[in-house]
């Protein structure tokens, strides 16, 4: 049964900056990598292979440069990397993306059944959300969003239970299969590649398909088939406010300069 990671090359909004002028990305220079949620995705569909013997496929669409993603995922060990990559497919907003993976996961399960589609929760250039519903509702497939935990599998039932993470608390959901899946960060560790599986994956085959293989109507999938258009980008102005501390490395040490701050301002009283 096939586990389908879909992943996608993104630049690193670490290093982005905005022309102050243009108001577009500046992205010469920017490195790639792979979508930080995609990558749990991608790990959580290898352990579905390690404990469960899915066999992986992970999907990309973008242009011949985001093959290196898929090179990162062969050397961590998935069976099969497919690039979608095509003219046409250019200038895609979510519903367009949806369109080409869907095609691309059906004609996927004209070969083998498919279990699982695994997606990060969203992108870190878009924010959406939205490409993960949107291959689940094209495909009919059960739709677990936030994941982090995937607590059974039984192919045999075509079933599975998986935790997600909501506001203030957690729900526990059994669903049938096939099932796409969004994940959160906190469902696994993603591994790293070992030196051999890296120097193999040089010269693994990553397969290419464009709209040939996929045959799909023009209108719906690219620049043509995308009613979203942005309209501006731009960095939001802080008017007032301050960072504190490192939060995310240090909470204690922050939430202690959070203290004495309030305490100089009078705010709080011990």
């Amino acid at each position: 049964m096939l586990a389908i990671a879909c992943i996608k090359q993104v630049p690193d909004t670490t290093q982005v900056q905005i022309d102050p002028v243009t108001n577009t990305l500046i992205r010469d220079g920017i490195p790639f990598i792979i979508n930080p949620y995609d990558t749990h995705a991608l790990e959580e569909s290898l352990r579905l292979k390690d404990q469960y013997g899915a066999t992986v496929v992970v999907l990309t669409m973008g242009p011949p440069n985001a093959e290196a993603a898929l090179r990162k995922a062969l050397a961590l060990g998935v069976d099969r990397a497919i690039l979608l990559s095509d003219r046409v497919f250019g200038g895609a907003d979510t519903l367009a993306t949806s369109n080409v993976l869907t095609a691309a996961i059906r004609k996927l399960a004209e070969e083998d059944e498919v279990g699982f589609v695994l997606c990060g929760k969203q992108t870190i250039d878009g924010d959406t959300a939205q490409v993960g519903p949107g291959i689940a509702t094209r495909m009919e497939m059960e739709q677990l969003t936030l994941v982090d935990r995937v607590e059974n599998v039984d192919f045999n039932a075509k079933k599975t239970t998986v935790r997600r993470k909501l506001e203030g608390r957690y729900e526990r959901v059994e669903s049938k299969l096939p099932a796409m899946i969004t994940v959160v960060r906190e469902i696994n560790r993603p591994r790293y590649p070992t030196v051999p599986m890296r120097l193999a994956s040089r010269n693994a085959k990553v397969e290419v398909w464009d709209n040939n293989v996929l045959k799909l109507d023009v209108s719906t999938i690219g620049l043509k088939g995308s009613p979203t258009w942005v309209s501006k980008i731009f960095s939001p102005e802080r008017d007032k406010g301050e960072i504190i501390g490192d939060g995310l490395t240090k909470p204690q040490e922050t939430a202690q300069l959070l203290i004495d701050k309030l305490l100089e301002k009078d705010l709080l009283s011990i």
